[in-house]
């Protein structure tokens, strides 16, 4: 198991060179039966992280260009009457991938963007009535461009809290870039399956058998509650926050050879597992305080087991 997560790491660390604790969060968020949000410019690898992770474990790849006018049928399929034998079929929407990309998902409508919320949160979709099961694993990771804004659709509250983690990619360094540059990018072909989907699932599952400590649960509740009495904090982490947030640090552990979590797991994802879900009072923004800086600080307060 230790060997696949290992193989899992490399192939994602060929795809996306210079970004390895990308890649691990990326392996972690998947493992964890979750979802990620990329917030970032255009061109620096989000899609090619997404069609690296669902090669290495040889599931397929779903790709949604979200647009003003994008439907939710668009992405969830639709359900289609045939004359010859009088039934209604079903056709699915890309929707239906083991890892599903939703690119500048902020562009569309807030009523498109909540065709995803049942997608995320319950693993099917509901067409006509009739429930449909997604594949599992499944794991939608969105991209959202933080620079051009105007026009878009922020996404509200509710939908930021059913995204386990959030991060940045940004731009590689030179030698990095200068490996892309010599080799083309990445190339699935060239890349071998480390993963089948049963492996897959079973490590999921391990990731989910993960031995947390009374101790590691009561630190992980400090830190959310931490987040809803901070003075500069308008609404502050959800439960479901701290649920992911363990689900995350289990899967971190995972990664690491470990079949028990620690505080320094929990550490580690903490930033990326919460900073979407705090929403700051308008005091601090103006003296541009950020989410970040802020757990930061919540951090090094809340007292380590």
């Amino acid at each position: 198991m230790h060997e696949s997560l290992r193989s899992l790491q490399h192939n994602l660390d060929h795809a996306l060179r210079g970004r390895p604790d990308v890649v691990r969060l990326a392996a972690a968020v998947f493992l964890a039966g979750g979802h990620l949000l990329l917030e970032d410019v255009p061109g620096v690898g989000k899609t090619t992280l997404a069609r690296a992770l669902a090669h290495a474990v040889g599931g397929t790849m779903g790709r949604i260009q979200f647009t003003p006018d994008l439907m939710p049928a668009d992405l969830t399929g639709v359900t289609v009457y045939r004359a010859e034998s009088g039934e209604f079929v079903f056709h699915p929407g890309p929707v239906f991938a083991t890892v599903v990309v939703a690119d500048e998902i902020n562009r569309a409508s807030p009523k498109t963007q909540s065709a995803l919320l049942e997608a995320m949160q319950e693993g099917q979709v509901t067409v006509d009535g009739t429930s449909h099961a997604l594949p599992t694993p499944f794991m939608v990771i969105a991209t959202q461009n933080p620079f051009e804004m105007a026009g878009t659709y922020p996404l509200p509250e509710a939908q930021r809290d059913r995204f386990m983690a959030r991060t940045a990619i940004g731009y590689p360094d030179s030698s990095d870039e200068l490996m892309v540059l010599r080799s083309g990018g990445w190339n699935p072909v060239t890349t071998p399956q480390v993963l089948g989907i049963d492996a897959a699932q079973e490590l999921v599952a391990q990731a989910g058998q993960q031995h947390v400590a009374d101790r590691v649960h009561t630190y992980v509740l400090d830190l959310i509650r931490s987040t809803r009495a901070h003075p500069q904090v308008l609404l502050g982490a959800s439960p479901r926050a701290g649920l992911h947030l363990i689900a995350l640090a289990r899967a971190w552990a995972l990664l690491a050879g470990r079949d028990h979590v620690l505080p320094d797991d929990v550490q580690a994802v903490a930033i990326a597992g919460l900073g979407h879900r705090i929403t700051l009072a308008k005091e601090a923004r103006l003296h541009g305080t950020d989410p970040e800086s802020l757990l930061a600080e919540i951090l090094t307060e809340v007292p380590v087991p």
